[in-house]
């Protein structure tokens, strides 16, 4: 049999419908054509552009290159992709959409449902959630109206509009199948919508409305064996989106607080030494110095059972939970402690990172700045050392590093953390290449 994947923006040969009921607050309702004659205006098709860099292993030569005449020639690709964007305010132009619709495209294109084109301007992008927001400039437009998605029921009517395969806008109904689904696959922070409302290549980044024409969330994809659509599919919760949506306006980014802890899986040897009954929760492995845990007296051996009360399962669940929640909210742990449990509150801040100047490790490196990784990246099993800023002009920036990239290495020595990178102080060698990884995948950059 084969194995069930997620399917991001995915086919559906085999839909799923329910019926309607025969009135919403007390009215009739034979039809939802009054309805979607509100909704559609606000639904746009977004069309990108992204230009790839060819990577071949001959023609990253430079001597093949030059032997056969081919400097300073182009070699890269544009990748072209379609997907669907729900207008939130019109006044302004805010477009909710999700990252990997418009994540990394050069061009955004977004068309309305009138036919007008507009050029889309990326205002920011949060791959953990799957959200990104794009800005046009027009007249005329037309939002949804957002509702409160934390009062969905599951059995709640839905319609999901968007643009599938580019055939033009296209409706499908179902209902809430589920509510607050995570633990999919993936890096992300998870909280979605079930529905059994088709969704389709192009539908991702529209919108899943109740039957009073609101936004309830951002469809995103689908759960499936075979890539078809088996009446599984996924929103990302209004409450969710429009608060992501709020710090990118705000800043481009998001910023997420940060318990300060580092946990793990409880396996069943785990739970025999610690005297636990289950593998529930999440075993405290780390906890840094001054952070939030620090401050509630959480300790390395204690287990982590529950947050604001939601029961946790494990070191993925508290993740989520934690990233999920907005900077600067205060959680309630349940925390277990030699067959004991207590409650302790915690107050989500900002991570707090170490960091490092080149200039002090490396004169090749001067105009570098050095940080850890974050912990939701140290999480997943990543090991490295971010780039967080390069001086233009500096020996560093003329070699092509670049902020944002991860310094994986350095010549044959593999560099995990920030600690390692800091021993290398001194050394000097006589070639100082780094290994480093980015956007444009793993390369080499020489800094003389």
């Amino acid at each position: 049999m084969a194995a069930a994947v997620l399917v991001l923006i995915a086919a559906t040969p085999f839909a799923s419908h329910a019926a309607l009921p025969v009135s919403i607050d007390g009215q009739p309702l034979p039809s939802l054509a009054p309805m979607l004659q509100k909704v559609t205006p606000a639904v746009v098709n977004i069309s990108t552009k992204t230009r790839v860099q060819v990577r071949d292993p001959f023609f990253d030569d430079p001597v093949f290159r030059q032997f056969f005449g081919l400097q300073g020639s182009p070699r890269s690709r544009v990748e072209q992709s379609l997907g669907s964007g729900v207008i939130v305010d019109a006044a302004k132009g805010y477009i909710l959409t999700n990252n990997h619709v418009v994540g990394g495209a050069d061009d955004i294109t977004v068309t309305l449902q009138d036919g007008r084109d507009f050029k889309g301007k990326l205002v920011g992008t949060d791959p953990d959630t799957d959200v990104a927001v794009v800005q046009i400039q027009g007249t005329n437009l037309q939002a949804l109206p957002l509702a409160d998605s934390a009062q969905l029921r599951v059995g709640d009517f839905v319609v999901a509009v968007g643009d599938p395969f580019g055939l033009g806008q296209t409706v499908t109904s179902g209902i809430v199948s589920a509510l607050g689904r995570s633990g999919l696959g993936g890096t992300g922070y998870q909280n979605f919508i079930q529905t059994d409302a088709s969704i389709n290549p192009g539908n991702s980044g529209g919108a899943l409305v109740n039957l009073r024409g609101e936004l309830v969330g951002i469809n995103t994809m689908i759960f499936s064996p075979s890539g078809g659509n088996v009446g599984i599919g996924f929103a990302i919760p209004t409450n969710l989106s429009t608060e992501v949506m709020k710090q990118l306006i705000a800043t481009g980014k998001v910023n997420r607080g940060n318990l300060g802890v580092e946990t793990q899986d409880i396996t069943p040897r785990i739970a025999k030494v610690l005297g636990l009954k289950d593998s529930n929760g999440a075993v405290v492995t780390r906890v840094n110095s001054g952070s939030a845990a620090d401050s509630a007296d959480i300790q390395v051996g204690d287990v982590i059972t529950a947050l604001n009360g939601k029961p946790l399962r494990n070191a993925q669940d508290l993740r989520n939970a934690e990233g999920l929640l907005p900077l600067g909210s205060t959680v309630t742990l349940a925390v277990q402690r030699n067959g004991a449990v207590r409650n302790v509150s915690a107050k989500l801040v900002p991570e707090k990172l170490a960091t490092v100047d080149g200039a002090k490790l490396d004169a090749r490196l001067a105009g570098v700045t050095f940080s850890e990784l974050p912990q939701n990246l140290r999480s997943q099993g990543l090991g490295g050392v971010a780039v967080s800023s390069v001086r233009a002009g500096s020996r560093a920036a003329q070699a092509g590093l670049q902020a944002n990239d991860m310094v994986i290495g350095i010549g044959n020595l593999r560099i995990p953390d920030l600690r390692t990178l800091q021993q290398l102080a001194g050394v000097n060698p006589r070639q100082l290449v780094l290994v480093v990884s980015g956007d444009d995948g793993v390369r080499y950059v020489d800094i003389r």
